[in-house]
């Protein structure tokens, strides 16, 4: 059962209420919600004496953006961003309301408590604080929540950054979702930083043929056709490949874990939870997700079509599309519904270097390892204008919780005492750097 309403620290209490705009992302431009949270992030930003700034290119598709003065304003502006948007959640396979924001076992439990309700949490309790106490951070900061991450940010990041660049000028950093969190290895804690993406191929299997009746002996289905190429996409068994990031990440993994370098696999497999999406950062990926053909049980249909998320090591694009060309066959079409590019940047710098000791204040001895992200952020939006992106929503997790296994899962939850931990090293971070 969930627990009573209790009092919550104020960073779990703001993720709490952000869990409870359901913001579901269903695609295509099929949202809802987003223009309700965004008005609660903005009146939020302004019980803290800042401006927000609204944008809503499309009608509901709503992002919110304030700036807060810094000390020293001729250092370049630093971008916290997080999406207000989530993936769908079906209410029967949850133990609890999805959009309830319940909290139960220290957990705040909900769509967004990972994927990024509580980093928006964080990035708004940490600028309180700094506020209330009637402190600047040391430089400017910009505080923008986008809609439509879900879908790539086609009509959220994307469309700010073409018509609103004015509200990141002067910054020429960023940072956000899905890094700074912590994995255990053996009885060593260590925190990942996320220090680039692959890049993102959603494509669309096509498989024509003949209708007939579903009793006829028939060659020509698009259905048959379709399922080899799914079949054969899916179980492609792709090679490991470095960048420069995951040989670093490899290398400071095998440290920990006294493994040999020259096994990734094996290496990103001693980290416990966190090895689907480490070993996913190592090679190509292709996933189906989507199957749609026919209309009656006997009619053989002249279409079938197959939803593909495929993730590319940033610069490997086009070679990847010409093995996926290969693997389906001369049968089968494939059309390209999204496109985005891949980001890898050094694991090095100013911004680097304070991230790191922030944890390190607040952790001290554990080691911090760069990593590179099978999925994509709204980072991507930004490299456009420039903007050099990271990811840190940092969180001190239990040795046996599979963190990782919660984004886009099923019961997805974080653990209030590691919103607080991450609220506190957030604003260690925009004090000092």
């Amino acid at each position: 059962m969930p627990e009573p309403e209790v009092d919550l620290p104020e960073v779990a209490a703001v993720a709490r209420d952000l869990i409870r705009f359901d913001t579901t992302n269903f695609g295509g431009g099929d949202a809802r919600g987003e223009r309700e949270a965004a008005e609660y992030v903005g009146a939020y930003l302004e019980s803290l004496g800042l401006a927000p700034e609204y944008y809503e290119p499309i009608p509901r598709r709503t992002n919110v953006m304030a700036r807060v003065p810094g000390r020293d304003r001729d250092k370049p502006a630093l971008v916290l961003h997080g999406h207000l948007d989530v993936v769908p959640a079906i209410a029967d396979d949850w133990s609890v309301d999805p959009f309830g924001g319940v909290v139960r076992d220290g957990m705040l439990w909900g769509r967004g408590a990972v994927d990024m309700k509580n980093m928006n949490a964080m990035i708004l309790t940490s600028v309180a604080d700094l506020l209330r106490a009637g402190e600047q951070p040391e430089r400017d900061l910009v505080l923008a929540f986008f809609a439509d991450e879900e879908n790539g940010g086609v009509e959220g990041s994307a469309l700010v950054v073409k018509d609103r660049p004015e509200w990141f000028a002067g910054a020429t950093e960023a940072i956000s979702e899905v890094g700074g969190y912590s994995v255990t290895i053996g009885d060593r804690r260590a925190y990942l930083l996320q220090v680039g993406e692959k890049a993102l191929l959603w494509i669309r299997l096509v498989a024509r043929g003949r209708a007939a009746h579903g009793s006829s002996l028939h060659r020509d289905n698009a259905v048959t056709k379709l399922a080899e190429a799914v079949l054969a996409l899916g179980r492609a068994e792709w090679p490991v490949s470095l960048t420069a990031t995951t040989r670093e990440m490899t290398e400071r993994l095998a440290e920990l874990t006294g493994l040999d370098p020259a096994d990734p696999d094996a290496v990103a497999l001693a980290s416990g939870p966190a090895a689907g999406f480490l070993r996913s950062s190592l090679r190509t990926t292709t996933n189906p997700t989507g199957l749609t053909a026919g209309y009656k049980h006997n009619v053989i249909p002249d279409r079938a079509e197959a939803l593909i998320d495929v993730r590319v090591l940033p610069g490997t694009e086009e070679a990847a599309l010409a093995d996926i060309r290969r693997i389906v066959g001369d049968d089968v079409e494939i059309e390209m519904v999204l496109r985005d590019i891949g980001l890898e940047v050094p694991f090095a710098g100013s911004l680097v270097e304070s991230m790191t000791a922030a944890l390190g204040r607040h952790d001290p001895g554990a080691p911090v390892i760069p990593y590179l992200l099978g999925g994509g952020t709204d980072n991507k939006a930004l490299a456009g204008l420039g903007i050099i992106g990271y990811g840190f929503a940092p969180l001190r997790l239990p040795a046996d919780m599979d963190f990782t296994g919660m984004f886009h899962g099923v019961d997805e939850r974080v653990p209030i005492e590691a919103l607080v931990f991450g609220q506190r090293v957030l604003a260690d971070l925009i004090r000092s750097y």
